[in-house]
């Protein structure tokens, strides 16, 4: 399969970009986030990434196999195996596909400040009794 470098892409020319594959590959093992997931699955497009960085907060366990596929970093096998099991079935492809854009419908700028802002607030809360020795 030949690779096509586009350059940079940008609105609609990066979406039409992201939908026009079948399955979006991510073996980093060191992203923090992982934009270029969030934008894969928002596309319909099924993801196999590597559970680490960030990815698991995206993609959490209960969401593994129905919204897209991890695997264990460094695991040649296992990923090549899951983007096999994706490309051999188009019906496999399009139910992820679609969950995987479904479960990012649900996601917008309030949802995702009013998370960061509790993470934050219960760790500051977790530090501060901590340092004045008040631990559950």
């Amino acid at each position: 399969m030949p690779a096509v470098f586009t350059g940079m892409l940008q609105g609609e020319e990066l979406s039409q970009a992201y939908a026009s594959g079948d399955v979006f590959a991510m073996p980093s093992e060191s992203e923090t986030l992982g934009q270029v997931v969030l934008e894969s699955m928002a596309s319909g497009v099924p993801v196999v990434a590597a559970r680490a960085g960030g990815i698991p907060d995206i993609i959490p366990k209960d969401k593994e196999g129905k919204t897209s596929f991890l695997f264990t970093p460094g695991d040649l096998d296992e990923c090549v195996r899951k983007i096999e099991q994706l490309l051999l079935s188009k019906d496999l492809r399009e139910s992820i596909g679609k969950a995987a854009r479904e479960e990012m419908e649900k996601c917008d700028w309030r949802a995702a400040s009013k998370k960061i802002r509790n993470e934050h607030y219960s760790t500051a809360m977790w530090y501060w009794q901590k340092k004045m020795g008040r631990t559950n």
